[in-house]
């Protein structure tokens, strides 16, 4: 038994409803699928009416914007299975037996299942182009490799979680920031969560545009430095963290800080142009943290 949870905002998730419906309908499981509109101003009434020809789907209209944890720990707390699906509103099922595939791993010991994340290969207009190269070399993981480190290739927009372990774990996340997937990959580990990764992936397909993202991935940032001041995260639990760890204890972050503060305008330059580097992202990224680590 499956509940199916879809937060959205100022998203059509038409599409998806009608495709996950159609997935859980065949298979040999009961389902439900909830969905929570956070305060949208676009496409409510094309997910209304989705949702009013599917059977086994209901739709919370929020009357405030309380942000993607919130929004996932009211469709727990609406929920009536066990194991809770999570998608987020701008993915689609990869492949005819996506549903199939997490019906069967309730019955394994694993407390969370992850299926993974993939880019569509035709590639979109220039101004997109930083999000979906980025994605496409950093986050399309085999399962494979994902599972080595368990805990460091946790991508929130589609998993399967044991309801218990879902409540266990979110209660933990008492603020409201970008970026909190971190955090809670760091509280899976710290929890011994047992977490299993499969080749069941899901498309990207709501990127963001370039100048968009990488003020996001600074926010991101900003939400990874409060985390590490506030014990709530390892350095060892966060690619970035880590790296940036070893240069702090060899005094680079001043070198890099100050890399930051001279050549940022030109980096931006690049990252936000037709043609981004993704090793200068990284770059971008390991500077800024230095930078406001400092300053």
């Amino acid at each position: 038994m499956i509940s199916i949870l879809i937060p959205t905002y100022n998203y059509d998730i038409s599409n998806l409803l009608i495709e996950i419906h159609k997935q859980a309908s065949k298979a040999n499981i009961k389902f439900e699928i909830i969905c929570f509109d956070d305060k949208s101003t676009k496409y409510t009434v094309e997910n209304n009416t989705t949702i009013d020809s599917l059977t086994y789907a209901k739709i919370i209209i929020s009357e405030d914007n309380v942000g993607r944890t919130d929004a996932r720990q009211k469709l727990c707390n609406e929920s009536i299975y066990n194991w809770l699906l999570f998608l987020d509103a701008d993915v689609m099922p990869k492949d005819d037996f996506f549903f199939q595939n997490y019906a069967e791993q309730i019955k394994s010991e694993n407390d969370a299942i992850y299926g993974g994340i993939t880019y569509v290969k035709k590639k979109p207009k220039n101004e997109f182009i930083l999000r979906w190269k980025y994605g496409r070399t950093c986050e399309d993981v085999p399962a494979k490799i994902r599972n080595l480190k368990p805990y460091q290739v946790i991508t929130s927009g589609c998993f399967l979680i044991r309801k218990a372990i879902f409540i266990k774990i979110n209660s933990k996340i008492n603020t409201n920031r970008y970026g909190l997937d971190n955090y809670f990959a760091s509280l899976l580990k710290q929890n011994k969560v047992n977490v299993l990764h499969i080749n069941n992936e899901v498309y990207h397909l709501g990127i963001e545009n370039s100048i968009t993202y990488l003020k996001k991935s600074e926010d991101c940032i900003l939400t990874l430095l409060w985390l590490l001041n506030n014990d709530k995260i390892r350095e060892n639990n966060n690619k970035l963290l880590s790296v940036f760890s070893s240069f702090k204890k060899l005094k680079l972050n001043y070198l890099m800080s100050a890399m930051y503060k001279l050549f940022s305008t030109h980096m931006s330059k690049n990252l936000v142009g037709s043609n981004p580097n993704i090793y200068l992202l990284q770059f971008y990224k390991l500077s800024y943290i230095c930078y406001k680590d400092l300053n």
